[in-house]
């Protein structure tokens, strides 16, 4: 179906940071598949726990016990605010499962009519049609039908018209602590601990949106370590995967205590093939010494882009992100800009607000950000080429 407009080119390779195209051209890839392949292409480790699982199960079902989803779920326990964990195969997958748990807790506990929750302007939660309503954007929604209810939106960040959301029916409060597609918009820590307060006063379940951030994106294993809190609820899924398709739902064994057998489930979700992989991932991200490069390089990333862009201040208005999930939000149309830095051979992809998202691999080193701004300056100054004399001369 006609509904990616999808760039002339393909690729048949990747080596770590680095995809190569059925041409042969190489490209640096700071699009990492959406903030998919955490640990870049064809990293090693992986492959063997692919090829290794392969080779002796692929599919079971969850009508048996997966010991290596049991092994990834304790991990991924052990290393957050969890108790609990349900895999399943996307982010889209792991927020329905997050919404149902709210929903579901609170039906446990009598009161049924808790329901809603409030989300922010400007979130993207996913594709199906309870996410697209919990991200409220109107391009997502059109054309759907009538809205799927229990959704209830205030302005990013804005606490005041958060208190004013809360109601009889308010289940909790779910949020992204920086929104990807979105805009790559930060949302304070000191405004993270402030609605986990909220949250705690009014009796609410905090669930946080943990998609694209996840799984070392921002420095820590989870974003959400910055502001000192602990949600109740968490989805995840792109990162803890590396490329492979799987999603999870991390809660408190409280907020988890309606999801009884029988109310919830998924027929691939926790395959071992993806739980090999999950594991695989941790091994790496784990590693002593592994979340500190990634500080290190995005730290980096954003004295760099930094640099960059005040040498194209008729293109580039304001750099933006956290550790290697970056943004620059644009003065002309961020199409233009995605297409000019892919002639360049490197490959970034857009968001809301104008803005293009640099999303590297987190094994990404210090030459390669070099050789990723030197493609951006180029990439940068063709897009200025084209700019009206105007528009040039009113920028400098």
């Amino acid at each position: 179906m006609p509904v990616f407009a999808r760039a002339g080119v393909a690729f048949e390779r990747g080596e770590g940071c680095w995809l190569i195209s059925d041409k042969g051209e190489r490209y640096l890839d700071f699009a990492s598949g959406v903030a998919v392949n955490s640990l870049g292409h064809a990293h090693p480790h992986l492959v063997e726990a692919l090829k290794r699982q392969a080779e002796t199960l692929w599919h079971v079902s969850n009508l048996y016990t997966v010991p290596e989803a049991e092994r990834l779920a304790g991990r991924l326990a052990d290393a957050s605010f969890a108790d609990v964990v349900f895999f399943c195969n996307s982010g889209a997958e792991a927020l329905e499962a997050s919404i149902k748990l709210a929903r579901k807790h609170f039906h446990a506990k009598g009161e049924p009519e808790r329901y809603r929750l409030i989300t922010f302007e400007g979130a993207f939660h996913g594709r199906t049609l309870a996410t697209i309503a919990a991200g409220g954007q109107q391009k997502y929604l059109e054309g759907f039908g009538p809205k799927v209810e229990g959704f209830d939106q205030v302005p990013f960040g804005d606490l005041d018209a958060l208190k004013a959301a809360i109601g009889p029916e308010t289940a909790g409060v779910l949020v992204e602590p920086l929104q990807g597609e979105g805009g790559v918009r930060s949302l304070p820590p000191s405004t993270l601990r402030a609605i986990r307060e909220i949250c705690d006063a009014e009796g609410l379940l905090l669930v946080v949106d943990e998609v694209q951030t996840g799984v070392g994106r921002t420095g820590t294993l989870f974003a959400y370590e910055h502001s000192g809190i602990r949600p109740d609820v968490m989805a995840i899924a792109k990162g803890i995967g590396g490329g492979f398709p799987m999603g999870a739902c991390l809660a408190t064994r409280e907020a988890a205590d309606g999801m009884t057998a029988g109310v919830h489930g998924s027929t691939f979700g926790g395959n071992p093939l993806a739980m090999a992989v999950g594991n695989a991932v941790l091994d790496v991200v784990l590693a002593p010494g592994f979340l500190e490069h990634v500080r290190r390089m995005g730290l980096l990333l954003k004295q760099k882009l930094a640099g960059v862009a005040d040498g194209h201040s008729d293109v580039v208005a304001e750099v933006r992100g956290e550790g290697l999930l970056t943004g620059l939000r644009c003065k002309v149309p961020n199409t233009e800009v995605v297409a000019a830095l892919r002639d360049a051979k490197l490959l970034t992809v857009g968001a809301g607000d104008n803005v293009v998202r640099l999303i590297p691999p987190l094994i990404v080193t210090e030459a390669e950000l070099d050789e990723a701004m030197e493609r951006l300056d180029r990439g940068l100054s063709a897009v200025e080429a084209k700019l009206p004399a105007s528009a040039r001369s009113a920028a400098e």
